[in-house]
């Protein structure tokens, strides 16, 4: 199919992120076109959230993926909040409705997904590090699939100690010196524009592991990947976490589940360089 040529009638999803990326953009157009739909999507960051909130629902821009650091702040300026979203106290997709902005957590999807189809025991011990919006959706996660035995990794203690506390883990300002079968990054550690050198868990960490989990979807080869990769060890990637939730904003924003063949395809044309 090709998609109508951009009118007046064309609905406009967009994403807000202090540094935009184009993996979004090319997965939901690249799904626009597969299916013909007069939908467009771009990238923007702003400086001023409350105005550019105001601006999805004054414009009727149908939706809005939320990244860092917006997914907390960007609440009090919603009508609402659904499932995950309202659990955890971060989103990262708007639904606009007629002027009506709620607020979803597809993260949690994507991250319960990825848990389930490793196989991963809710036995098995963890170590999470971070402390913010992606860090809740993965605690949360964790949680619900039954998981108890497990650190929060955080050095900011006014906000790790509390989010530990949440949702029954312990608390620890630094990973040194321990170790789980599993670790998870929920931080921009490694991140391309971040810190895309910087290694989330040390090499004695990575080495006592046996799954190694980096949230951080670009570069897709981070340097926690890299380096599980060189220990041997088994290893859930950011990239599926993109495309997971990138696939539950779409349904989201179009009531359009798109098939395997057409996801695969999107995903591969978003990675192209």
């Amino acid at each position: 199919m090709t998609r109508p040529p951009i009118g007046p009638a064309t609905r406009l999803c967009m994403s807000l992120a202090a540094r935009p990326g184009r993996f979004g953009s090319r997965f939901h157009n690249a799904l626009y076109e597969a299916l013909g739909l007069d939908y467009v999507y771009k990238a923007f960051t702003t400086t001023d959230l409350p105005a550019a909130i105001g601006g999805i629902r004054a414009l009727g821009i149908r939706g809005c993926a939320i990244s860092m650091p917006f997914k907390e702040a960007v609440i009090p300026l919603l009508d609402g909040l659904e499932g995950s979203a309202a659990a955890i106290d971060s989103v990262n997709t708007i639904v606009n409705d007629a002027g009506r902005l709620t607020g979803f957590n597809t993260d949690y999807t994507a991250i319960a997904t990825l848990l389930d189809e490793a196989g991963i025991a809710p036995s098995t011990p963890f170590l999470l590090r971070g402390s913010g919006g992606m860090a809740k959706a993965v605690a949360a996660a964790l949680r619900d699939r039954g998981h108890r035995a497990g650190t929060l990794i955080a050095r900011n203690a006014a906000a790790g100690r509390p989010l530990a506390a949440l949702y029954g883990f312990d608390w620890a300002a630094e990973a040194t010196g321990r170790s789980a079968p599993l670790i998870i990054n929920a931080t921009p550690l490694g991140m391309a524009g971040a810190d895309p050198t910087a290694l989330a868990f040390d090499d004695a960490t990575i080495a006592a592991a046996d799954i190694v989990f980096d949230v951080v979807a670009i570069p897709i080869d981070t340097p926690l990947m890299q380096a599980a990769a060189r220990a041997g060890k088994r290893r859930i990637s950011g990239a599926d976490v993109a495309v997971l939730q990138a696939v539950e904003q779409f349904v989201l924003y179009t009531g359009i589940r798109p098939s395997a063949e057409l996801i695969e395809a999107a995903a591969a044309a978003a990675r192209a360089a």
